[in-house]
């Protein structure tokens, strides 16, 4: 019986240097940046009409009036929440609105 032994030496592994430099991962942060912009807009014009239509008694509907009173605190949620989630995004992948 024959027992067949490795050295080290017998194979010449180069180091390997990982390429993070993926192409598309440049499109899925513009992708990310205009969907959290988006979101973002739509938040805040939420948020200016809901507390415009408190604020002002005339200026819209009581529908508009009850929906506002009724989804005023949501908003302010959803608008932390995009806000917390955009600081991450600038944090990890150096935030940019695709503009």
């Amino acid at each position: 019986m024959r027992i067949r032994t490795t050295l080290s030496t017998d194979v010449d592994v180069p180091d390997i240097e990982p390429d993070f430099s993926a192409p598309f991962f440049q499109g899925f942060q513009v992708v990310a940046s205009y969907i959290l912009a988006g979101a973002m807009l739509v938040v805040l014009i939420m948020l200016i009409i809901a507390g415009a239509a408190l604020a002002f008694r005339g200026l819209a509907s009581d529908r508009v009036r009850t929906w506002a009173g009724e989804n005023i605190l949501w908003i302010f949620i959803a608008a932390a929440v995009l806000g917390a989630a955009s600081g991450l995004f600038q944090w990890f992948v150096n935030f940019d609105f695709g503009f």
